[in-house]
Order: structure tokens, then sequence, then C-alpha cells
């Protein structure tokens, strides 16, 4: 099965189809992403301002960490599911749409961005964690996950224009 083939079946389905044809499911769904993606960037740049020691220098990284991940996660679940809905109502367009294309690179490149951070970068956070300077690998990764959750944002308002 190739890619188009997939993406012509999800269109196609029961699924892509009743968002497709929907008076008000695709705009119901599309506020539920947002609100999510709302969620999701702006808990990420809660622990990303405080790697950048530009914002909660008072807290320890690891219980904001412990405090703001749960929120992301449960969020970027939310806008997952909402944005795969959206995604089947007419795949075969989004998936050569280069604005989406650049939205699920960026947000690939703030995925290993943050794998990168928590299995390296973090093991150390005792010796940092509260008292400390961040160290520069810690800013780094806060500065481009910042970054690359801004060109997320701007990429999915981009498709916006773009898939009319």
């Amino acid at each position: 099965m190739s890619l188009e083939s997939i993406c012509a079946w999800l269109e196609h389905g029961t699924i892509g189809t009743a968002i497709a044809e929907g008076e008000w499911t695709f705009p119901i769904i599309e506020s539920i992403h947002v609100i999510a993606l709302c969620l999701v960037v702006g808990s990420i740049v809660v622990l990303d301002l405080r790697l950048l020691d530009r914002s909660w220098r008072s807290r320890a990284v690891s219980e904001l960490t412990l405090d703001v991940l749960p929120w992301t996660w449960a969020s970027f679940l939310v806008a997952a599911i909402a944005g795969f809905l959206l995604f089947t109502s007419a795949a075969t367009r989004y998936i050569v749409d280069v604005p989406f294309q650049l939205k699920m690179l960026l947000m690939a490149m703030a995925g290993i961005n943050m794998l990168v951070f928590h299995f390296v970068t973090y093991r150390n956070v005792h010796e940092w964690d509260k008292d400390h300077p961040t160290p520069a690998a810690a800013k780094i990764a806060g500065g481009l996950s910042i970054c690359f959750w801004i060109g997320v944002v701007a990429c999915g308002r981009w498709i916006g224009f773009t898939m009319r």
C-alpha cells in the first residue's frame, strides 16, 4: 500500500467523509485541536522559560517538570487525536501540502529535541536543579523547543490558507 492509497482510504472512509461533509463537525474538532495545542505549547513554554533561566528560577526544574508534563502529554494526546481526525477529512490534500509537511517536520524535530534533552541533559538534573545556573545544553534545548513550537503553530495557521 502506498501513502497515497492510505490517505485516500482514510479520506473516503466513514470518519473522513463524516468530518468533511458535516456542517459543524470540522469546526468543532478544529476548535478542540487549537485549544489542546494552546495547552501543549503553553505548558512546554513554561518549562522552556525555566530552562532558559527567564522565569520560575526559585522552582527546581525537576519539580516544575513533574507539575507541567502531565498537562503537556494529556493535551498533546487530545491535539494529536483531533489533528488526525481533521487530517482524515482531506488526507490526500494534506499529505502534499507544504505547510502541513513543515508542521510535521517541526513536530518531529521538537520530539527529537525533547528526547535528547530528557535522555542526555536531564540525566544529571540533580547537579543543576535549583540553586545552580542551567547548563548550556539545557538552555539550547529550551530555546530550540520554543522555536520549533512557534514554527508548528505558524505552519498550522498557514495550513488554513493553503487548504481552501
